[in-house]
């Protein structure tokens, strides 16, 4: 036992008296940054990141900042941490505009923020701030190479912004309540006009009308017919699928036999 425990003691020495070890209690920044960049290039992001974190305030400004604070960003990428590599990226692209890795951090840090967009029945906070950045870089990069990958992360952002909408929109409908649902779903064809969810959207309104129609009192029930008769024609006109076409087809058909009734 005695020479286990020498063994483990004689380990954590060695440890502890690593360059690595040495270079997070240095003074020398210069120990630092070598040790760093090893780290970094050997794909030891975490342990690149403290050294960094130990250098960064006193790096600004200095030769090697540009390099280091490039490292920093991709050390945070490389290892998920999108809040801090966004930041990092977003502080490099404003403090070296002149630098070759300018386009590259830039696109990066939209790109992270993208990350950290949650499902669409979440809060879209953290998405729409997303796409403001993704679309601010689309706007100062029209020939970068990354513009392929850009479009479809904004569209990919925008269509689950659509969605929760969308779907908040829908959700009078499913609770009965078809007067806030006829509202909220114009609304949202208004506020997305080209939206994938609109043919959905048209539907769920020819659904919301016909419902408050025929359970409104008798004075109202013709006239509300006669708007989810309208609602019908303007998804027929509008909508490109046939996904709803056979259900809005059956509705169409109870408002007809419903207006019956007062055509004679």
């Amino acid at each position: 036992m005695n020479k286990f425990y020498t063994l483990s003691l004689l380990f954590l020495l060695l440890i502890s008296c690593s360059p690595y070890q040495k270079a997070l209690k240095s003074e020398d920044m210069g120990v630092k940054y070598t040790a760093a960049e090893e780290k970094y290039n050997n794909g030891k992001y975490n342990k690149a990141i403290r050294l960094f974190e130990q250098m960064a305030t006193s790096y600004r400004g200095k030769p090697q900042a540009e390099k280091m604070f490039y490292m920093y960003a991709q050390s945070y990428y490389k290892t998920k941490q999108y809040y801090l590599a966004g930041y990092q990226f977003e502080s490099f692209a404003s403090s070296y505009p002149k630098s070759e890795k300018l386009e590259e951090c830039a696109y990066l840090g939209a790109f992270c923020y993208s990350k950290l967009s949650p499902i669409y029945s979440l809060d879209q906070t953290d998405t729409n701030k997303a796409i403001d950045k993704m679309q601010a870089f689309i706007d100062n990069y029209p020939e970068s190479s990354y513009m392929s990958d850009a479009n479809v992360i904004v569209k990919e952002l925008r269509e689950k912004v659509e969605k929760k909408a969308f779907e908040i929109a829908k959700q009078y409908n499913t609770i009965y309540d078809y007067k806030s649902a006829l509202i909220a779903l114009d609304n949202f064809i208004t506020d997305y006009p080209g939206t994938p969810y609109r043919d959905a959207a048209l539907y769920y309104k020819i659904d919301s009308a016909y419902h408050l129609a025929i359970n409104s009192v008798p004075e109202k029930v013709k006239e509300r017919l006669l708007n989810a008769k309208e609602a019908y024609e303007k998804f027929s006109r509008m909508s490109n699928t046939k996904e709803y076409t056979e259900k809005a087809d059956d509705l169409m058909t109870k408002i007809n036999e419903n207006l019956q009734q007062y055509s004679k």
